[in-house]
């Protein structure tokens, strides 16, 4: 069991801002005092949480859902302590930040429990508002790491790359697949001169200038649906040298 003492946390952060990321946290920790209190103060944080005591219902859940999070104790009951949970979901290539809490505290647990997977390492005694600071920085660095971008947008045009669908100041717009496309890659190089054979390359697969005025076409038709109809250009052409989506 991983004991704490009865200064284990700050009970003056007890009662943290809402943070409104609304993470799914998976929370194994066998002292119940201590689950309680942390588990608390996530829901207060807008958190929707799962605690369990002990390693074996921790990793059944760690392995059977989806978690944004887990907290996970070090030292805990039923011949399944926090170090080898951790490091069976990590065998089965599970990524999903973990966040150690634990009463040793020597450099060396430390760095053992970093090397078997841990991407924190918080030390009892804790304060709740420190231990929600590091669970909200694990939480922007795993979107920033793992969640794929599915929206792209310059001034007041969107594309949503999901439903491959594109609006403009909230009006839809109908483009066919290869205008997508380009419009696609105009925004993905916003604010950049796009070249006649970046986009040979990036949008038609074309390793050559095959000598048709296949872009300007496609450009022209994509100015008459994203631009003509709103007050402000997006699409620019550069004089010899391609073209350039921004907002001026």
């Amino acid at each position: 069991m991983d004991w704490c003492g009865e200064a284990c946390f700050d009970r003056a952060d007890a009662k943290p801002e809402r943070s409104g990321t609304d993470m799914h946290i998976l929370v194994v920790e066998d002292d119940p005092t201590v689950r309680n209190f942390v588990a608390k103060g996530l829901r207060e944080a807008g958190h929707l949480v799962e605690p369990v005591d002990n390693g074996k219902d921790g990793l059944f859940l760690a392995v059977s859902e989806n978690f944004d999070l887990i907290i996970l104790d070090r030292m805990l009951p039923g011949g399944i302590d926090g170090l080898r949970l951790l490091e069976t979901i990590r065998a089965q290539n599970n990524t999903t930040p973990v966040l150690l809490l634990s009463a040793l505290a020597d450099v060396d647990d430390r760095v053992q429990g970093l090397k078997a997977g841990g991407d924190d390492y918080v030390t009892k005694p804790f304060a709740f508002s420190e231990l929600l600071a590091r669970v909200e920085a694990l939480s922007r660095r795993g979107r920033s790491e793992n969640a794929p971008q599915t929206r792209l947008a310059v001034a007041d045009l969107e594309i949503d790359l999901l439903s491959r669908s594109v609006r403009r100041g909230g009006q839809r717009i109908d483009l066919q697949p290869r205008e997508f496309r380009l419009l696609e890659y105009l925004m993905r190089h916003a604010g950049q001169v796009v070249t006649r054979t970046m986009l040979l390359e990036g949008v038609w697969d074309y390793h050559f200038d095959p000598q048709t005025n296949v872009i300007d076409v496609h450009v022209s038709r994509l100015r008459q649906k994203v631009d003509k109809p709103f007050d402000t250009p997006l699409i620019h052409t550069i004089r010899n040298a391609g073209y350039m989506l921004r907002a001026d």
